[in-house]
């Protein structure tokens, strides 16, 4: 019996209301609209502004749009898989969260974390569980509260994140279409560029990490830009080419919402022209593991079956990677 493949069905997406423009970061740190936009491409971000929200709320209005507009029964889906970092609590996973919300009661659930490449792990493991012939339906989310993880006194940083989360439906199929490849990458040598200083077990929480601001986002950009421009290139090119793929079969390149320049030099590297790559940085900014479910969502009308997606992303481990999606349906039918 030839093995199934992993198709995406069905996707939707979740933003909070509340939009934090450059201005409104101009009245917190040193900054200007124009220093921000020439730099990471972003001209406003959405926000939590509660900070008892937890990123399982977003999570919970994407699935249930995406159950309400497939119509499947939540009864059918037989695993919830969640890429986050920035989940409600240290335990118990922010996906069995989503699952008792959105009524999965037959789901297995659990969280993985991949920083800002959750997205293109998280999909290569939900793909799995169906390629086995494990599950026959997965639902895959991703995003984060980068908000709650975010130092507003820190000029370098707090421009960049915004909250945002996606969902996915994944389905057996015996079509051709589906998750055909990914490449998956780490470099633990980068963790000094970008990680959070305190709050696991190594720092413990105290005064003193509270006081630093040692629970945000610490970045040396120089150095995280310069590899992530390099790594997410290369990882894009290397699956178009282990899959004989000429610039021509690309119908969309679909890159994580890092930064503007990152994504401009993906798109150079692989010769695709701007029309067929997915940006919205300008008014989401960097959701993290978000993003790219997040283009999904907003390109979706525009989406055909049989449509050759590359999907590349980076983050912080250093991790990265790029899948290689044939896509099942009709976006302007869903």
């Amino acid at each position: 019996m030839n093995r199934p493949n992993a198709a995406i069905t069905g996707v939707a997406g979740y933003v909070p209301d509340n939009v934090l423009t450059n201005d409104d970061l101009c009245k917190l740190v040193d900054t200007t609209d124009e220093w921000i936009t020439t730099r990471v491409g972003i001209k406003e971000r959405r926000v939590i502004k509660d900070p008892h929200t937890g990123m399982s709320f977003m999570a919970v209005h994407a699935v249930n749009r995406l159950l309400e507009k497939t119509g499947v029964h939540p009864d059918s889906i037989e695993g919830l898989i969640c890429a986050t970092s920035t989940g409600d609590y240290p335990f118990p996973p922010t996906a069995s969260i989503i699952a008792h919300r959105t009524g999965c009661r037959k789901a297995f659930a659990f969280d993985i974390q991949g920083a800002c490449a959750g997205f293109v792990y998280g999909l290569e493991i939900a793909s799995n569980f169906i390629r086995s012939g494990t599950c026959k339906r997965i639902l895959f989310v991703a995003g984060d509260k980068m908000t709650a993880i975010t130092n507003y006194t820190d000029r370098g940083t707090c421009a960049l994140f915004g909250d945002g989360c996606g969902a996915i439906l994944l389905e057996a199929t015996t079509e051709p279409y589906g998750v055909l490849d990914s490449i998956l990458r780490t470099d633990g040598s980068g963790f000094p560029f970008l990680h959070m200083k305190a709050g696991g077990s190594a720092n413990m929480p105290s005064y003193q990490s509270i006081d630093n601001h040692e629970h945000s986002v610490y970045q040396e950009g120089k150095t995280v830009f310069k590899r992530a421009v390099s790594d997410m290139a290369d990882v894009a090119v290397e699956i178009v080419e282990r899959n004989g793929l000429t610039r021509q079969d690309i119908d969309w390149v679909v890159p994580h919402q890092a930064n503007l320049r990152i994504i401009d030099a993906t798109a150079r590297r692989l010769e695709v022209p701007t029309d067929k790559v997915m940006i919205n940085i300008q008014k989401y900014g960097n959701t993290s593991s978000g993003t790219i479910p997040l283009c999904l969502w907003e390109w979706e009308k525009q989406l055909k079956k049989g449509d050759n997606l590359i999907l590349a992303a980076f983050g912080a481990g250093f991790t990265w990677g790029a899948n290689y999606v044939k896509w099942a349906y009709d976006g302007a039918k869903a």
